[in-house]
């Protein structure tokens, strides 16, 4: 059981990648556009209020990230149900604008850290925490259409649930995808 659970580990990483990728690369644009927004927000009209300023540079960002990650990244994920696959990206963002500006309130308010820069920094360090939050459940839980009828990632799902498998594994064919010739050949 646990050569499996590591196999599949394996494989999922490697399927990953590709979204990773861009995940990143549009993860990378509305860091920029958080972080700059902020930064500006922090030193000018909002000087008094970093937390307020992380929230809005967040938001911003959140709105960048939508578009991109919809039209991009998870392009071949997107639910038919446009608003509901809104309102759950909202939310998974919703709790991410959370972390990040939580660490900025945090290290203000219960730390008493009144240096700006290391304001920024916290609000940092959120915002990396809240990033791994976010694939995830973009992954599964925002753009997750298909996700069981595409080959490569039809068992995803069972990493995190527990199954009871028979001593014995069954034997898999392999056949051609005749749908995409680029495509490995899929099992089933």
């Amino acid at each position: 059981m646990i050569y499996t659970l590591a196999e599949r580990i394996r494989g999922l990483a490697s399927l990953f990648w590709r979204e990773v990728a861009k995940f990143g690369a549009v993860g990378g644009v509305a860091f920029v556009i958080d972080n700059g927004l902020t930064y500006y927000l922090m030193h000018g009209p909002m000087t008094d209020s970093e937390a307020k300023a992380r929230f809005v540079g967040a938001t911003v960002a959140t709105m960048f990230s939508w578009i991109a990650n919809r039209l991009w990244t998870f392009r071949h994920r997107r639910q038919a149900n446009v608003v509901r696959e809104f309102l759950m990206f909202i939310l998974i963002n919703g709790i991410g604008i959370g972390i990040s500006t939580g660490f900025t309130a945090l290290a203000k308010y219960s730390l008493g850290v009144t240096d700006k820069n290391m304001l920024f920094a916290a609000g940092v360090v959120g915002i990396l925490v809240a990033t791994v939050v976010r694939f995830f459940a973009y992954r599964f839980l925002v753009f997750n259409q298909e996700l069981d009828q595409e080959p490569e990632f039809s068992h995803d799902h069972e990493i995190i649930e527990v199954h009871h498998h028979s001593a014995q594994p069954a034997e898999r064919v392999l056949e051609p995808d005749v749908d995409d010739p680029e495509r490995p050949v899929r099992p089933s």
